[in-house]
């Protein structure tokens, strides 16, 4: 019970910082926030298949986005927004399940290798679909009435409001017999099979979830951008940067993709306002560092580890003991 209160706490602390960030410069701090709440989404969905159950998929901008475009396209209909969102993350649910039934059955990097050839198959598919999505001139996506600052508030606490949804499903997966299962997957799936464990079952389970949250926060994201193209929409930089928010805190478990996330966002917006041109360069250098002096991330740091790499590659001997 300790240890799962000191998340709660963390957690708690963070979302009360989130919500608080627009009463001290709304603009600036409204997008900010609403930024940071978005990526910590989608890291904690990576983080039921990739980090509980260690599979590494690559498809998180895929689900994100055809939850954009199945939102806009019946937002723009006439669907209201809220159904609209729930028409997006149901239709996703559906074809990962079916993506899922058929990639899951693949391994390592075969399995990486499928699940970003999905983001590809997609985005090729929404650009070639001219009449219903815009094609690659995008799709306009009717605004939420009000002022700019009612509408910032409107999505930064929608935001806000599917993290904590997604942070309490990690704390029960964390603790429940289904995340059990996720785990023996993730040590050893042969067995796990032998066992008695479902794993077909289990691994579906965790890709549906993955990417349901992927979808709604993609047809959020519509709303709330106005505009959305396949190039955006289904960049594959994305992809890839969710894996890593996750790694960075610590995958597969509960605050690891939360902590992850924020420090990443904040380096990202320290290095956009300071390094425009080369911003993405110092950030992926400085990630690869931190991945690798950090390989088990932030939450499992080991500082003897540590402190020897650290040693290591300062030029003194690497088996001379740490003090």
């Amino acid at each position: 019970m300790r240890r799962l209160t000191v998340p709660n706490v963390l957690f708690s602390i963070w979302v009360v910082v989130l919500c608080m960030l627009p009463f001290v410069e709304s603009s600036y701090y409204m997008h900010l926030a609403t930024n940071i709440a978005l990526f910590t989404i989608l890291a904690q969905s990576w983080n039921f298949i990739g980090g509980f159950t260690g599979y590494p998929s690559f498809s998180t901008a895929a689900f994100f986005g055809l939850g954009a475009y199945a939102g806009a396209i019946t937002q723009n209909m006439g669907l209201p927004m809220e159904l609209a969102w729930i028409f997006a993350t149901v239709l996703v649910s559906a074809l990962a399940a079916l993506f899922g039934f058929i990639l899951l059955r693949l391994r390592g990097h075969y399995f990486a290798i499928g699940s970003i050839a999905i983001v590809e198959v997609l985005r090729l598919s929404i650009a070639s679909a001219t009449d219903l999505t815009g094609g690659g001139n995008g799709l306009n996506v009717r605004f939420l009435p009000g002022g700019p600052e009612y509408v910032g508030m409107v999505f930064l606490y929608t935001m806000v409001g599917l993290m904590v949804l997604v942070f309490a499903l990690t704390v029960w997966v964390d603790k429940s017999r289904f995340g059990f299962g996720l785990r023996c997957i993730r040590q050893n799936e042969d067995a796990a099979n032998m066992v008695g464990i479902n794993t077909n079952l289990y691994k579906i389970i965790a890709y549906v979830l993955s990417a349901s949250f992927c979808g709604t926060v993609g047809a959020i994201y519509a709303s709330w951008a106005g505009y959305i193209d396949p190039t955006d929409s289904f960049e594959i930089l994305l992809t890839l940067k969710v894996p890593v928010m996750a790694m960075l805190g610590g995958a597969g478990t509960v605050m690891g993709p939360v902590l992850g996330a924020a420090a990443f966002s904040l380096l990202e917006e320290i290095f956009w306002a300071n390094f425009l041109e080369y911003n993405r360069a110092i950030l992926g250098v400085v990630i690869v560092i931190l991945i690798f002096f950090l390989p088990r991330g932030l939450l499992k740091l080991d500082y003897h580890t540590l402190h020897r790499r650290l040693r290591h590659y300062a030029g003194r001997n690497p088996r001379e003991p740490s003090e």
